[in-house]
C-alpha cells in the first residue's frame, strides 16, 4: 500500500567545512542519529558528493549507497538547485548568480549555461545509477524582472520567454526520461516556475513533457499567499517530491508580500522551523495521502530565528508524527451487507 516515506532531511543547509558536515557519508550517520531515515543530497560540491563520478561510475554509487545504508539512511533524491538556476539567467542577475558557478566560468554567461545543462544531464545519469526515481532542481528565470506588470509587457513577451525556457530544458527533460527519473521543479519565487499558472505555461511550452514535475514546498506558497491545499488538488498528478518546510506571513500597514527590501527577520513573510510557522501540515499530509503520494517527506530547514542544530533535532519527530498509515478498509465496513443486482433493484424500488 502506498504511503508517504520519512522522515528525511535535505542536507544543503547543514553542510560545512568541518566533520561530520563535509561529506555525504559522515552526514548520513549524523542524520540517522537524529532519527532521519533518508537524506536528500546536494551536488554542487564535488568534495561532498562527486556528481560527475556518480554519473560515470556505478561502483562509486554502489559504495556511497552501501555506506549510507550502513549508517542507517537511504539517499532519497539528488538536488541541483544551484546548477538548475544557471540554465536560465537574465543578464541583470549575472553577477549575483555567478557565485553558483565554478570560478573559471564567472563572467562567461554562455559557457555557464552550457555547464549547467551538462550538470543536469549528469544528475539524470547519477540518479539512475543510484536507483532513484526523482530529482529536484530550479527552473532558472528569464522573466522574473517582469513579475509585476509595470511597465506594460509587450504582447507575446511571456510566451516567447517560456518558449526559450522550454528550448533549454527539453533536452534535459529527455535525458531524465531516458534515465527513468522524474525531474521536479521546486516552485519558488525568483524562478520562472513560481506558481501554478507559470507551471502550466511551462507544461504547454514543453508539450506536457511526462518528466516535468513538481517538488511541493508549502512555505513558498505562504509567502506568496497561495492556497497550498488547493494547489495539491489541482496538481497532485505532477507532485513527485515534498519539502516539509514552515513559514509565516504577518502583513502590516508598512510592508506585505514584497517585503520592503528588509532582511528576513523584519519581513512579514518569513521561513520558520517546523511547528513555529503557519503551515497546516496535517492538512497537507492528509491531502497527499488522499492522492496516494508515496515519495519522501523531506525536511528543508530554514529559519531566521532558530539555530540549525535545534531545527534539525526537532524535524525528525515532527515529520514522524504527521505520517499517516493509510486505511486498508473503509471505517464503516462493519455495517456492510452482501449484495447482488437483484437486491439492488429491490432497494431502488425497481421491478425484478
Amino acid at each position: 500500500m502506498s504511503k508517504i516515506k520519512g522522515p528525511a532531511i535535505f542536507l544543503a543547509q547543514f553542510m560545512g567545512d568541518e566533520a561530520p558536515f563535509n561529506h555525504v557519508v559522515s552526514m548520513a550517520k549524523w542524520a540517522a542519529d537524529l532519527g532521519y531515515k533518508g537524506i536528500q543530497v546536494p551536488t554542487n560540491n564535488p568534495a561532498f558528493f562527486d556528481l560527475e563520478l556518480a554519473a560515470t561510475s556505478q561502483a562509486y554509487c554502489d559504495d556511497i549507497q552501501a555506506k549510507c545504508r550502513a549508517a542507517g539512511v537511504e539517499i532519497t533524491e539528488l538536488s541541483t538547485h544551484l546548477q538548475g538556476q544557471l540554465v536560465a539567467v537574465h543578464p541583470a542577475y549575472d553577477e549575483l548568480f555567478d557565485n553558483f558557478a565554478p570560478e573559471a566560468l564567472r563572467g562567461k554567461p554562455a559557457e555557464r549555461t552550457e555547464w549547467a545543462i551538462k550538470q543536469l544531464k549528469l544528475a539524470a545519469k547519477a540518479s539512475q545509477n543510484l536507483g532513484l526515481t526523482a530529482h529536484v532542481t530550479f527552473s532558472g528565470a528569464l522573466l522574473w524582472h517582469l513579475v509585476y506588470p509595470w511597465p506594460q509587457r509587450p504582447a507575446g513577451l511571456v510566451e516567447q520567454g517560456f518558449a526559450e525556457l522550454a528550448k533549454r530544458w527539453l533536452p534535459i527533460l529527455d535525458a531524465f526520461d531516458e534515465a527513468g527519473v522524474d525531474l521536479c521543479y521546486e516552485i519558488h519565487p525568483g524562478e520562472d516556475l513560481h506558481d501554478g499558472a507559470t507551471f502550466e505555461l511551462f507544461l504547454e511550452a514543453t508539450n506536457h513533457h511526462p518528466r516535468a514535475n513538481i517538488l511541493f514546498d508549502p512555505s513558498h506558497f505562504v509567502l506568496q499567499q497561495l492556497d497550498y491545499l488547493d494547489f495539491i488538488d489541482r496538481y497532485h498528478s505532477r507532485i513527485k517530491m515534498f519539502h516539509v518546510k514552515d513559514a509565516e506571513f504577518r502583513p502590516n500597514g508598512r510592508s506585505g508580500v514584497y517585503g520592503g527590501y528588509q532582511n528576513w527577520v523584519q519581513r512579514p513573510g518569513r521561513f520558520r522551523s517546523l511547528g513555529d510557522g503557519q503551515v497546516d501540515f496535517k492538512g497537507i499530509f492528509s491531502k497527499l495521502t488522499q492522492y496516494d503520494f508515496d515519495g519522501w517527506a523531506v525536511l528543508e530547514w530554514e529559519c531566521c530565528l532558530k539555530d540549525s542544530s535545534q531545527g534539525a533535532r526537532e524535524g525528525a519527530p515532527f515529520i514522524a508524527s504527521h505520517l499517516i498509515e493509510k486505511a486498508g478498509r473503509a471505517f464503516d465496513d462493519f455495517a456492510g451487507a452482501k449484495t447482488d443486482e437483484a437486491r439492488n433493484r429491490r432497494i431502488l424500488g425497481l421491478k425484478p
